[in-house]
């Protein structure tokens, strides 16, 4: 069905039906929403009256490809809350598309006609609107790696033997484990949860401070062989500019620690180190999974 055909059926439909589109309603789509192959994804659209939002609604959204034909697509929008409602459409490509929104309550039907273009996702996650992108999986990848390859050649200096062998085995298992991606997930889910809190705080990471840990990285790194060899494969350069990155990050999520120690010690006078450290880390963890809670995070 030709598009020009569509839209002269829609302003007929709308002519004998006495339809209307008040110039009080607005609907939009509410967040970003994205072609996946094969897969549906979840299309929102906030539908509001004078800056209200309106509740208890029949909606319903057609979507037809412009300037293509590829045929029509329907899903029927559930009530979210405070006029937002929601359904889930599998769309066949990325492109610019007409959305066709009908609106129904009692007798009264609103529609309206929304022009939008579908990307696909730039990345395997979004977090508050930051995508995780396959290079963020393959550095997370890579260190993970390297880190294992340093701690298997510490341990082959150091142990004989069973314990050689139970120390290889080890090694083997976080390597196994390295290569499931939830794994690499969570990681950096962690990390940018905290980082994000850190900023929230009025918490900043200094050109000082980051590069004074990446040199404490580059020397660590300088007393292992296979460290210089694996670096130098991947990209000297490349990989330094991932880990200023990182380590921005990561300053900023050693500053929320600070903060709980800090916290800890003064609740606690007269408490060990070591138990100083463990509270502040218990706390730490509480607090992560609250942030993680708060978040917005979708997986594609």
């Amino acid at each position: 069905m030709n598009q020009f055909f569509i839209r002269s059926l829609l302003l007929l439909i709308l002519i004998l039906s006495g339809c209307s589109s008040s110039p009080n309603i607005d609907i939009e789509v509410s967040e970003p929403f994205f072609m996946q192959k094969d897969k549906a994804t979840l299309f929102k659209v906030a539908i509001s009256e004078n800056n209200k939002p309106l509740t208890d609604l029949k909606v319903t959204a057609g979507f037809s490809m412009k300037n293509m034909d590829h045929g029509q697509y329907q899903t029927t929008l559930q009530e979210e809350k405070d006029g937002i409602y929601s359904g889930n459409i599998e769309l066949p490509m990325a492109g610019d598309w007409e959305i066709f929104i009908t609106a129904e309550k009692g007798s009264k039907v609103t529609e309206e006609v929304l022009e939008y273009e579908v990307k696909e996702p730039e990345g395997v996650a979004l977090i508050n609107g930051d995508w995780i992108t396959e290079k963020d999986m393959e550095f997370y990848l890579f260190i993970n790696k390297l880190h294992i390859a340093i701690s298997r050649s510490q341990d082959e200096q150091t142990y004989k033997g069973n314990a050689l062998d139970e120390a290889m085995g080890y090694w083997d298992a976080q390597e196994k484990m390295n290569e499931d991606r939830n794994q690499l997930l969570t990681q950096i889910i962690r990390l940018r949860s905290m980082a994000y809190l850190s900023i929230e705080k009025g918490h900043k990471a200094t050109k000082e401070e980051v590069s004074s840990e990446l040199e404490k990285v580059k020397e660590q790194y300088n007393q292992f062989d296979i460290a210089k060899k694996m670096l130098q494969e991947y990209g000297d350069q490349r990989f330094w500019e991932k880990q200023e990155k990182q380590y921005e990050l990561i300053v900023l999520s050693q500053k929320i620690q600070q903060d709980l120690i800090e916290k800890v010690k003064k609740e606690n006078p007269g408490v060990n180190e070591q138990e100083i450290y463990y509270l502040a880390q218990k706390q730490y963890e509480e607090l992560l999974v609250s942030q993680v809670n708060s978040l917005k995070i979708e997986f594609f």
